[in-house]
């Protein structure tokens, strides 16, 4: 989703950008960051190297993901292996993830968190130890759907990685993901999934900013809310 008007810049300087924006917020309580975007945008690499910035200024800087918190399979598909409905509602456990990470580190909140609670390849909880976080620590989620209204009052600052799905899906299918083809009929849960939520939770609306990353090495900023 490419914007004529905008020049791509270098990487590193988005992600400063970026950093220096996070960095601003208030440090009298945790700061909780969301990175957003379709599976294959490059929330992992992009929230890893956020936070090594911020690590960097002294910040220091508590790291999770959504995928520490999938529903069991016999949630996740119960509408369907294929229900692209099933994967946009029934993918994540989002009682476990407030009551485990993102309560304990909101105002109020008493600190003590865990960054996962179930293990979805294993199919089965697991015992993360509880931390415990101090104000002005920076914690980075990164995830698909986290501007559901379950989850959008939670960010400070959140960021949207736009990618277009024809880029997307050869990246997953290159950490051995399954068809780079996006039309293919194994994409469908989880291509028309995430449509589902673009369509229905306007993440671009909601989002601090929101950056294209169709090319890793140029990223750019499309706009800021």
């Amino acid at each position: 989703m490419s914007s004529p008007d905008v020049e791509p810049a270098g990487r590193g300087e988005v992600l400063t950008t970026v950093a220096q924006a996070v960095s601003r917020q208030s440090a009298a309580a945790v700061v909780r960051v969301g990175v957003d975007g379709v599976d294959g945008a490059g929330k992992t690499y992009f929230a890893d190297e956020l936070a090594a910035l911020l690590r960097a200024t002294g910040r220091p800087t508590i790291r999770a993901s959504v995928d520490g918190f999938h529903h069991p399979k016999a949630i996740r598909y119960r509408r369907g292996r294929g229900s692209p409905e099933g994967f946009f509602h029934d993918s994540y456990d989002y009682d476990q993830l407030k009551a485990a990470l993102l309560d304990p580190l909101s105002p109020g909140g008493a600190g003590r968190y865990r960054v996962a609670v179930f293990d979805h390849r294993a199919d089965e909880p697991i015992q993360a130890p509880a931390l415990l976080a101090s104000p002005g620590d920076i914690l980075i989620v990164d995830g698909i759907f986290l501007h559901r209204p379950e989850l959008r009052a939670y960010w400070d600052y959140s960021i949207l990685l736009e990618v277009a799905f024809d880029i997307s899906i050869p990246r997953g299918a290159q950490r051995g993901e399954g068809s780079s083809d996006p039309g293919a009929p194994e994409n469908r849960r989880y291509v028309e999934g995430q449509k589902l939520y673009l369509r229905t939770c306007e993440p671009r609306r909601l989002a601090t900013v929101t950056i294209n990353n169709d090319d890793l090495l140029s990223p750019y900023v499309v706009q800021p809310r």
